[in-house]
């Protein structure tokens, strides 16, 4: 059964923070919000909290799941960026956007693409997904909670508990999010490409 924290959009309460980084730690799920809709992560380094992300969400090792980090200066260890990539990245942090980069020697193969060792990486925007990395400590591992056969995320708590309550271990619940997805940008080949327009406009990044 799912725990359920109800915490306050701009000012989350440490102690409720506290306690869902904690159920992460020993390797449960967990609903939070984003700055697009909400997600499902779990413990990079968990690697049957990595399987069990995957078959809640219905997707296979091919789909690429995202990092979540609290800033740019978690990325050296685990993504490599040139100049011109970091630039395009500060414009787009934090905020709605997915960053497709090659994956470090230093992150586990079971988390990147298995042929292109790629990830995605994300730095939200949101009050209460800073604060729980904060919390944390570590980046998380994320995919957007659309369920299986559906193709818009949720963004209701309420909707997330009653349907997910036996399959994670905690719910955050900030109010609503917006019900879109990320914007997903590939970073790996020469240009940036634009694999999904989502909730992040293209024109604070220049590529409008």
């Amino acid at each position: 059964m799912a725990q359920y924290f109800e915490v306050h959009p701009d000012n989350p309460q440490p102690r409720l923070l506290k306690q869902a980084a904690q159920i992460l730690h020993a390797g449960g799920i967990a609903a939070i919000p984003t700055d697009s809709s909400y997600a499902l992560v779990c413990h990079l380094d968990d690697k049957d909290a990595v399987e069990q992300l995957r078959r809640i969400r219905g997707v296979d090792d091919k789909h690429h799941l995202t990092l979540l980090c609290r800033d740019l200066s978690e990325l050296s260890s685990h993504a490599k960026v040139d100049n011109r990539q970091y630039r395009l990245l500060k414009l787009g942090t934090p905020g709605p956007y997915t960053f497709i980069l090659e994956a470090t020697k230093e992150v586990p193969r079971r988390v990147s693409h298995p042929s292109r060792r790629t990830l995605g990486l994300r730095v939200p925007g949101h009050g209460v997904a800073q604060e729980l990395l904060a919390v944390l400590g570590q980046p998380l591992l994320a995919t957007t909670l659309i369920p299986p056969g559906e193709t818009e995320p949720l963004n209701d708590a309420a909707e997330i508990r009653e349907r997910y309550e036996r399959q994670i271990q905690a719910v955050v619940d900030a109010g609503a999010c917006p019900r879109t997805p990320t914007t997903v940008i590939d970073l790996t080949e020469d240009e940036p490409r634009v694999l999904r327009l989502g909730c992040g406009p293209l024109e604070p990044l220049g590529l409008a």
